[in-house]
């Protein structure tokens, strides 16, 4: 084990997670070291909605009020189908007793990045290393130790106290602890399709956030600023290289929107979906936060946000035992909540968001719409929907895992 001089904690990855994680400990007076792969913070849009709890959690960082400043408030979400238009709409006002942000904010995930850096960027306890790629790690009683791969093929080792693997679904820190990443891959892909095209055009009564049923195709309508994103599953038979282009995204676009055709593509992303959770978030002085410990389809956006929770919930727990103000037990209550709450909510509901939307049986195509209309007209059934699609209820449940 390289000598460890220091209480520092090392973090792999300088996506969302990963800095939210290097805040919340820096914030709490505590070293940390970030290694990104990268050259520069990534630009790729990707995760884009911010739920009302992880909002209240950005706002402890001081960071919630710009990256506000830079999205689009949603305070409403609807469910639609083709057929029928909007069958049920809902409104983040009726959870307000319970979140200081009682909307949905849409905001790529790249500004949260830039956000964060700027403003810890004169903080001592807070170092971001670029082209610096974990490959691989060692621990022992006394702390963890890294091996770090330069762009010109060098390598070195750091030490710290503490391991913190953000390094996305493809984790080297997971794969070098030996750590399963249990689950199964859907066989279609998802396009998201990102146009300055006004879909209010069509549809007056959209919301910023809506969801579409339709057994042919299904597709999620999401506003960010400037521009609206749309996401439609890719028939498995489609190859990547055709599924990727702007031309095919042109296509896909006004096959479903006739209206839209010729308007501006200002990006396409083609991703595989997958519904994986590792076997343990924690092993020894490492954990696994984020996409390196579950990923999940996004339809609902609880992949980024659960990261965020993640990272919360792990770094309140470190900067007590850093403290001396608990002994190291604590540290098995983050794989306790979060993995079991990944499973139960995360995983759960995100496959049955998918399953709503695409279900070709008439019988469930009828069941989805009656239930979410009862729903919307219930107030007591509406608040309650709301805390499950906001993450709230996940968070509650996990405070009673203790």
């Amino acid at each position: 084990m390289v000598a460890n001089n220091y209480k520092r904690v090392l973090i792999a990855g300088a996506g969302p997670v990963g800095l939210v994680a290097a805040a919340s400990l820096a914030t709490a007076g505590i070293p940390v070291t970030v290694f990104e792969a990268a050259s520069g913070l990534s630009t790729e849009s990707r995760a884009s909605t911010f739920h009302p709890p992880t909002l209240d959690m950005l706002g402890k960082l001081g960071v919630v009020g710009d990256l506000i400043d830079q999205g689009l408030v949603a305070p409403t979400v609807q469910y639609r189908t083709k057929a029928d238009g909007a069958i049920a709409n809902f409104d983040f006002g009726d959870i307000a007793d319970l979140t200081q942000h009682p909307y949905r904010l849409q905001c790529e995930q790249y500004k949260l990045t830039r956000i964060i850096a700027r403003r810890f960027a004169s903080d001592p306890n807070l170092t971001i290393e670029f082209d610096a790629q974990v490959q691989e790690v060692q621990q022992d009683s006394a702390g963890v130790s890294v091996r770090i791969a330069r762009p010109d093929g060098s390598t070195e080792r750091r030490a710290g106290l503490w391991l913190i693997g953000a390094d996305g679904a493809k984790s080297a820190v997971r794969k070098s602890i030996d750590m399963a990443f249990e689950g199964f891959t859907w066989p279609e892909r998802f396009l998201v399709v990102s146009t300055s095209f006004d879909f209010l055009r069509l549809f007056p009564d959209l919301a910023s956030v809506s969801y579409v049923a339709d057994p042919i195709q299904w597709h999620f309508l999401l506003k960010v600023p400037d521009m609206w994103r749309v996401m439609f599953p890719i028939a498995p038979e489609v190859a990547d290289e055709d599924a990727s282009t702007r031309e095919y995204a042109a296509e896909t676009l006004s096959r479903q929107f006739p209206a839209a055709a010729g308007s501006p593509i200002n990006h396409v992303t083609l991703y595989r979906v997958h519904q994986r959770v590792a076997s343990l978030f924690r092993k020894g002085r490492v954990f696994l936060v984020g996409d390196a410990a579950h990923i999940n389809n996004p339809l609902g956006g609880m992949g980024m946000n659960g990261g965020i929770h993640d990272a919360i919930n792990l770094c309140s727990r470190l900067a007590k035992v850093w403290r001396d103000e608990a002994d190291a037990s604590e540290l098995d209550r983050y794989d306790l909540q979060r993995r079991l709450v990944t499973l139960e909510h995360v995983q759960k509901q995100t496959i049955e968001n998918k399953r709503n939307l695409e279900a070709r049986d008439t019988k469930d195509q009828v069941r989805f719409r009656d239930e979410m209309r009862q729903t919307a007209a219930s107030r007591e059934l509406a608040r309650k929907f709301l805390m499950k699609i906001s993450m709230l209820a996940s968070l509650e449940r996990a405070e009673q895992l203790g």
